[in-house]
């Protein structure tokens, strides 16, 4: 071949290289892997939460090796939207109002999950770009040791005692922590009400914490007396911890109450290994891993047709007896979050 040509030819095979790439027939995009970005709760302290024994049969039964970064819900959310133009997640696992932010800032893609039809309405989205895995409910923590009793009221937590120690994880940061700014929005009657709370709780907190799984241990060792979490993952990390307690501050009618705070997943927009992304999310919502849901990881499985008996099950659904349960006006909220913390920002000095 003239020399001429010869240096056409390796023009031309260069310049195919990245189009082969962008049809997904490159290394990264065959690689035996998937990336989770999630929120903490459902990974075990020792190896042993449903994220543990999920990953590890998904690996076994596919040869996908899963990689998983946690953080609060929030925390996620923001790395996910730095790394918009490059994609480095392919799943993301985030509680309410944050997978609705992850919507709206384009972080999903549509993706209907096997079953997903098991689901009911309220947990998931209407267009398909995100769908429960496991159902749970916001909730506080305290020390069953230093107190006699859990206590009953939010004016309680105001009490000289819990001085120094109470803390609450950071709302627009963490996902049970924006619970907190939601819980006593509806409990006190309206934002001003409940910032006005806050203000006041403000002299007893310790400070912010950006996850709220790393509360518990202070208030099983008595660090803290009280703290925020949810029933999900202070269950499953009582199992270890046996001075914590589980209690729901009263509405203003004066009963314990909560809401849904489920852990939602989705496909992220232009995810690195988007067929692996796919896999893992039908994985994660079939109903043997569903039924693992309470066994293993002390939650509620999000599918209808999953009525769990386990030990555990039935240990959960005492904690929930005698519970209200109200639902947060979401659209609101994930419209109005941002000046919510800012408001909340404004009225602790934090």
């Amino acid at each position: 071949m003239p020399r001429n040509r010869l240096s056409l030819a390796i023009a031309l095979a260069l310049l195919a290289t990245p189009a082969l790439s962008a049809c997904g027939t490159s290394t990264a995009s065959d690689a035996k892997e998937v990336t989770v970005y999630s929120a903490d709760g459902l990974k075990g302290e020792n190896g042993d939460g449903w994220y543990d024994k999920v990953f590890a049969d998904f690996t076994r039964q596919t040869g996908i090796k899963v990689k998983y970064v946690e953080g609060g819900s929030g925390e996620m959310v923001q790395r996910a939207v730095r790394e918009k133009s490059n994609p480095q997640a392919d799943v993301l696992v985030t509680l309410p109002p944050f997978i609705q932010e992850a919507d709206a800032k384009g972080l999903l893609q549509k993706y209907e999950v096997k079953d997903a039809d098991q689901v009911s309405g309220a947990d998931k989205a209407v267009d398909g770009s995100w769908i429960s895995v496991v159902d749970n409910y916001f909730g506080f923590v305290y020390n069953k040791k230093e107190l006699k009793q859990a206590p009953k009221t939010w004016e309680e937590l105001l009490d000289a005692k819990y001085k120094n120690k109470l803390q609450y994880s950071t709302p627009g940061v963490a996902g049970d922590g924006t619970a907190v700014l939601i819980k006593a929005i509806h409990d006190f009657g309206g934002k001003e009400q409940a910032l006005a709370y806050l203000k006041k709780l403000q002299a007893n907190n310790v400070g912010p914490s950006a996850s709220t799984g790393k509360l518990a241990p202070k208030v099983d060792k008595g660090e803290l007396l009280a703290a925020n979490g949810d029933v999900q993952m202070n269950y499953a990390q009582a199992k270890t911890m046996p001075n914590l307690g589980i209690w729901f501050p009263a509405d203003k009618d004066g009963k314990p109450s909560t809401f849904a705070l489920p852990y939602a997943a989705g496909l992220v927009t232009r995810a690195p290994h988007s067929e692996n992304g796919k896999k893992l999310l039908d994985f994660m919502l079939a109903q043997k891993q569903q039924q693992e849901v309470s066994s293993i990881g002390g939650g509620f499985s999000a599918r209808q047709d999953v009525k769990a008996t386990d030990a555990n099950a039935v240990a959960l659904t005492r904690i929930m007896e005698g519970v209200d349960f109200f639902e947060p006006d979401w659209n609101d909220i994930d419209k109005n979050l941002t000046s919510y913390v800012e408001d909340w920002k404004s009225a602790t000095g934090s």
